[in-house]
């Protein structure tokens, strides 16, 4: 587990051919995750896992259960 640069926890748990990349963000406590091939590259699924955060936290934005950033 680890952090990103955008201040993400990362968490990547192998099962067999395939890897669960979870990311959370610490701030709205919302938590996503992901299911890939271990032929992926950290990176790329890190990438995946990340736009799918941003666009769950924009989402909870404009459904205004989330307030703006500032």
């Amino acid at each position: 587990m680890g952090k990103n640069q955008q201040g993400y926890i990362i968490e990547f748990v192998q099962m067999g051919t395939a890897v669960k990349v979870s990311a959370i963000d610490p701030v709205t406590n919302i938590e996503v995750s992901t299911v890939g091939s271990v032929h992926h590259s950290e990176r790329h699924m890190t990438n995946v896992a990340v736009r799918k955060l941003e666009y769950r936290i924009a989402k909870e934005r404009e459904a205004g259960r989330l307030k703006p950033r500032s």
